[in-house]
């Protein structure tokens, strides 16, 4: 009887000590909480700290900066000149006018330096004197010009050399016309035969006063038209 109660508690203390070994190598799971988004979990986002309202002591030592304006883009805008219409002209008509201006110069530079080689009309004047006074001169450096004086085609002074100072002739005057040709016998040395020739009434008025450039052999020509004297002589 003994032995078999030895061996009951025999059996019921082992199988207590295979029960505690079993317990210790068992583990115990925890379930895991889903989270579909970090973000929406409030305790893992930190909030900047809110800026506290400004106290009036704060608005006085504020500084206020000026706005700045933006200032709008002003374009200069290209001023269309006359010129700029020439781009746009006849290339013809730009070269006609080019080459006129040009023998136009030519014509000038050789009048001045070799003189006109045409007759030079001064000018027609009229008075009511019975005589004149032609007086004339080299207006320039004198250089040896010579001319001769003719008055209605007949030879009046045959060869004047013109110096600085005037010379010159009284002239009767006929009734009309009265032409007086000064020709050009010489250039002188430096050319063109150059003179300034003065027309004075019997009372010494200037009638005409003018200039003349020739080439030698060319006449310069004035006329003076002796206009009738209204007075009538009473006895």
């Amino acid at each position: 009887m003994k032995l078999r109660l030895l061996s009951i508690f025999a059996l019921f203390f082992a199988l207590t000590i295979n029960a505690q070994i079993d317990s210790e190598n068992k583990s115990i799971a925890i379930p895991a909480v889903e989270v579909d988004d970090p973000k929406e979990d409030n305790e893992l986002i930190i909030r900047p700290a809110q800026k506290a309202e400004a106290t009036p002591e704060d608005t006085k030592n504020e500084v206020v900066l000026p706005k700045t304006e933006e200032l709008p883009v002003v374009r200069k805008r290209r001023s269309v000149s006359m010129e700029d219409n020439n781009n746009f002209r006849n290339p013809a008509e730009l070269f006609e006018k080019r080459l006129q201006r040009s023998l136009k110069f030519r014509q000038q530079n050789e009048r001045r330096n070799n003189g006109s080689k045409t007759t030079q009309y001064l000018g027609e004047f009229k008075t009511k004197s019975k005589r004149v006074n032609i007086i004339y001169r080299d207006h320039q450096y004198p250089d040896g010009d010579v001319i001769r004086v003719f008055v209605n085609g007949k030879v009046a002074q045959p060869r004047v050399l013109l110096e600085t100072g005037y010379k010159g002739f009284f002239l009767k005057l006929d009734e009309g016309d009265n032409v007086i040709d000064f020709q050009a016998l010489n250039q002188g040395t430096s050319g063109p035969n150059t003179a300034e020739f003065q027309v004075l009434n019997d009372q010494g008025f200037s009638i005409s006063t003018n200039q003349w450039n020739l080439a030698t052999g060319v006449k310069a020509t004035i006329t003076v038209i002796k206009q009738k004297d209204d007075k009538k002589t009473t006895n």
